[in-house]
């Protein structure tokens, strides 16, 4: 009986590659993508599914700089932490200010986490820009896949409530009661979990391969987080955050995920 394999490729967009146009490049990402779409093109006949993420946003949003302001009136720069404390003390506030206590309410319940706390990131991903669209060699590759395979890729977006980050392709940081679509995705999760085996690539493996992964081996309705290969050379790190991703991959396969090269991943049983 053969073995059923869902590839999960998270926010391969172009906004993430290391070319001169990005907004938010990821040194190695363009490496990564072309090994992404050589393995999808490798094992085309093995993939049952392929589900693409894509980080979707607005100009204005909790983590733009466009929401924010010194103290004194002046611009936050981009990669700028922002915390409660940081609110409360006035060093930062949002330009509305209407907006305080709902911003300091998500401060609030982010560190309240303990995941993350919130970076003032550079407008990247905007909704119907050419940084948003899939990076081409692998929209080609899944465009070759879906010919053979006779069904469509899966898109997923995440990312558009502008009051909530939304790292993970699952569930947002801090969930909005009023926006199912921030809640836990229950049904993609289930559909991933269909799968004998779950092939994830994607970027950054500091925040987004990161948050969704996590989310997925705490949900998934098996358990089997053995079901999990992580393609360590299709990822990378948002630059300066090289260890939150090394400690990343360590956790998840001392969880029994596997972590392993493309060409690899090739030569599983299947």
């Amino acid at each position: 009986m053969s073995i059923t394999t869902h590839l999960l490729i998270i926010d391969p967009q172009n906004d993430f590659m290391d070319v001169e146009r990005a907004a938010l490049p990821v040194a190695g990402a363009t490496a990564d993508m072309a090994r992404l779409a050589a393995y999808i093109d490798a094992a085309c006949g093995q993939l049952a599914d392929i589900t693409v993420t894509l980080d979707s946003h607005h100009s204005v949003g909790i983590e733009r700089p466009a929401l924010w302001r010194t103290g004194d009136g002046g611009d936050v720069p981009p990669f700028t932490p922002v915390t409660a404390a940081d609110v409360r003390s006035g060093r930062y506030a949002p330009r509305d200010d209407s907006a305080l206590p709902r911003v300091l309410a998500y401060l609030e319940a982010l560190e309240a986490g303990g995941r993350y706390t919130l970076m003032v990131w550079p407008a990247h991903c905007e909704i119907g820009t050419w940084g948003h669209n899939i990076e081409r060699g692998v929209r080609d590759a899944c465009a070759r896949w879906e010919t053979a395979a006779l069904r469509p890729t899966r898109k997923v977006f995440k990312g558009m409530n502008p009051w909530t980050e939304n790292y993970s392709a699952l569930q947002a940081e801090v969930p909005d009661p009023a926006d199912p679509a921030t809640q836990l995705n229950t049904a993609l999760i289930a559909a991933l979990d269909a799968a004998d085996r779950i092939v994830i690539a994607g970027e950054a493996s500091s925040h987004c391969v990161r948050a969704t992964c996590e989310h997925l081996a705490d949900h998934l309705p098996s358990g089997r987080v053995d079901k999990i290969v992580l393609l360590r050379d299709c990822m990378s790190a948002v630059g300066g955050f090289e260890g939150p991703a090394s400690d990343f991959l360590a956790r998840m396969q001392a969880r029994g995920a596997r972590v392993t090269t493309a060409a690899q991943a090739l030569q599983l049983p299947g």
